[in-house]
């Protein structure tokens, strides 16, 4: 068993020092994709603690048969932060920005190969197909949902799943 293992079998029995540990090795990166997603640096904070609240409170839920620990909270994060996105509360707070929030958007925009090589998977997306690069980056990086995807690229939604499915098990291949 190696101590990735080791570290979220004892994070499963509710161990403190575990969770520290956990969250030392993950929470930037957690909290880079979640800021990609919302672009705020506050919420992204608030989500991210939120998040690991989460992972806490549903160890038992994960499996390591399932895939790696941190692609499984890395998905509740993702998750939350498109939550959080399509929430009245986020959409009214965004009503009215002032423009250097847009100023934020386009610097954030134009380190977002940055951003995303923080996970280290970057290298990994690079070696696939344009079709599958684009669909990645939109879908994981960019938090998009598989509609909005489907609507911008203007495709059927069941091409963009089918795609989803084929492009993660190469992704997975190359990876694994």
């Amino acid at each position: 068993m190696n101590h990735i293992d080791a570290l979220v079998k004892q994070f499963q029995k509710k161990d403190i020092k575990a969770f520290e540990t956990l969250y030392k090795m993950y929470s930037n990166s957690i909290h880079g994709v979640v800021n990609t997603i919302v672009k705020d640096t506050v919420i992204s904070d608030e989500l991210m603690q939120d998040v690991f609240i989460k992972a806490w409170n549903n160890a038992e839920s994960y499996s390591s048969s399932k895939g790696r620990f941190f692609t499984w909270i890395l998905n509740i994060a993702r998750n939350a932060a498109i939550d959080k996105t399509r929430s009245k509360a986020f959409k009214q707070s965004k009503q009215n920005l002032d423009a250097s929030f847009f100023v934020d958007i386009i610097v954030s925009n134009s380190n977002l190969e940055q951003q995303t090589d923080a996970i280290g998977i970057k290298k990994f997306v690079n070696q696939l197909g344009e079709k599958c690069k684009i669909l990645i980056e939109f879908l994981y990086f960019k938090g998009y949902t598989q509609k909005d995807l489907a609507e911008t690229l203007d495709i059927p939604i069941g091409t963009v799943k089918t795609r989803n499915r084929s492009c993660i098990q190469k992704l997975r291949e190359i990876v694994l």
